[in-house]
């Protein structure tokens, strides 16, 4: 119990139930690999969830060195927050114009994306959203305490950032079990689409809220 205690902050279970929850609640991250999943499965979104997971643990390494540059500067926010809107609204767009597969598409093996292409959107996604940055810095620091040892913040960062990558690789793989397929087969599509749109009305959010 005590290496224990030396390796995790006593707020630790705390730390982790507010991060899953966290998670559990559907963001730009969550209909990226929706989008990607239903039509490429794991094959051609393991990379964003690497991607995904990378941005978040860098945003830990943000709040464990204590800086509060985003917080600090709204100018830098506004500017990160207006880049990430354009970047949905670009992958968005994207989605909107997937077509289903044509006869001759589906004598063909499915083209995924390349691994490096996935990876960089999944960092893309996850960077250019500066909330992450601000949600793990007010987590690790109202939670965590002042007494915490940089040891006890680097385990927890670890485990966040873990939690991320596997909750978004259970999110493929369900997304990709052959009996969920079959059924979403006639609508893949759609689901794209919806993907897309709700995207791209997460961007129009962002830029609206700076204009009014």
């Amino acid at each position: 119990m005590e290496h224990l205690s030396v390796l995790f902050p006593s707020a630790f279970p705390a730390l982790a139930l507010a991060h899953f929850v966290a998670l559990l609640s559907p963001g730009p991250d969550f209909f990226l690999l929706v989008g990607y999943a239903v039509r490429y499965r794991l094959r051609g979104s393991a990379g964003l969830c690497v991607g995904i997971a990378a941005g978040n643990g860098l945003y830990i390494l943000l709040a464990i060195a204590g800086w509060g540059i985003l917080r600090h500067a709204p100018l830098l926010f506004t500017l990160i927050e207006l880049a990430g809107a354009l970047y949905l609204l670009w992958i968005g767009s994207l989605l909107l114009r997937s077509r289903p597969p044509s006869l001759t598409d589906k004598e063909k093996p499915l083209s995924c994306p390349g691994v490096g292409k996935q990876v960089m959107l999944g960092l893309g996604s996850s960077l250019l959203n500066p909330k992450n940055a601000l949600f793990y810095l007010a987590l690790m620091t109202s939670l965590l305490g002042p007494t915490v040892t940089f040891l006890q913040q680097a385990i927890s960062g670890i485990w966040m950032t873990s939690v991320v990558l596997v909750w978004d690789l259970v999110v493929v793989l369900c997304i990709g079990l052959p009996w969920i397929q079959s059924r979403l087969s006639r609508g893949i599509v759609w689901i794209e689409r919806v993907a897309g749109g709700v995207l791209i009305a997460f961007a129009c959010g962002v830029v609206l809220r700076f204009l009014f």
